[in-house]
């Protein structure tokens, strides 16, 4: 396969990535008018803050009647994960310094998830860091003013089914890593669902998310992969290797970041 054609199957897997993912923002925009927030209000939400998690943790607050402070708390805890991915990203992605202000916008679970593909070299890695940050990015955005403009003519997103996609798209990206029974993880799953439990029950609403946070603690430290004996370690992009537009031994369908 020529360089072409590698380059345009990356585009084109975030490009699709992006419509899939971009679609939630329907769900959004009507919990936040639903929240009370007016629709110039939650499109700007969605312009200058671009996580979808956080976004979805804020107005899940004030819906439940929490205050804005600890709708925020909670946006800003989920949303801090951005900042671990941006160290992934950074020597990977190798941004000019006059750029990076921009790229820090799209460092988001899906860009982040389609930029670190096996195989990929660094300007692969480019490639397919910025075609889904724009595709999602344009996508939520139009979707968050559909679903603002939804919700207010219907008033009650539960009607339609809406208030269920924020939940179920945690759950998706919470499943692979159940499933994958990566060291630590369902002691720190089940302990963060007691204490978010627990939380939302005996603390004031907003709480709950960050006591559940506490539940890193019980996946102990983590441990640093180590190729065998005998074989060399993992290539860095850029230095010669192969480029290819599909992981090693698979490719992006259904990827979610």
């Amino acid at each position: 396969m020529s360089h072409p054609d590698h380059e345009r199957g990356v585009i084109r897997a975030g490009i699709g990535l992006g419509l899939a993912v971009g679609v939630f923002g329907v769900s959004f925009g009507a919990l936040a008018v639903a929240a009370g927030l007016s629709t110039a209000q939650t499109c700007v939400l969605s312009l200058f803050a671009f996580t979808g998690g956080s976004q979805l943790a804020y107005v899940g607050v004030l819906s439940a009647g929490g205050t804005a402070g600890s709708a925020a708390a909670s946006a800003v805890l989920l949303g801090s994960r951005n900042m671990l991915y941006g160290v992934t990203l950074g020597p990977r992605l190798a941004v000019p310094p006059r750029l990076r202000p921009l790229a820090a916008q799209l460092v988001i679970d899906e860009t982040t998830a389609m930029a670190t593909v096996p195989g990929l070299s660094r300007r692969l890695a480019r490639l397919a860091f910025a075609s889904t940050g724009l595709a999602v990015y344009v996508c939520w955005n139009v979707s968050t003013l559909v679903g603002a403009l939804l919700g207010g003519a219907v008033g009650d997103p539960a009607a339609l089914g809406l208030d269920a996609v924020g939940p179920a798209a945690f759950l998706a990206l919470l499943w692979p890593r159940l499933r994958a029974g990566v060291r630590g993880t369902r002691w720190v799953s089940a302990t963060g669902a007691l204490l978010g439990v627990t939380g939302a029950v005996v603390l004031p609403v907003g709480l709950a998310v960050p006591l559940a946070a506490l539940a890193v603690l019980a996946g102990g430290r983590p441990r640093t992969a180590r190729p065998p004996a005998g074989q060399p370690g993992t290539g860095q992009p850029g230095t010669g290797q192969q480029e290819t537009g599909q992981p090693a031994g698979g490719d992006t369908r259904g990827m979610r970041g």
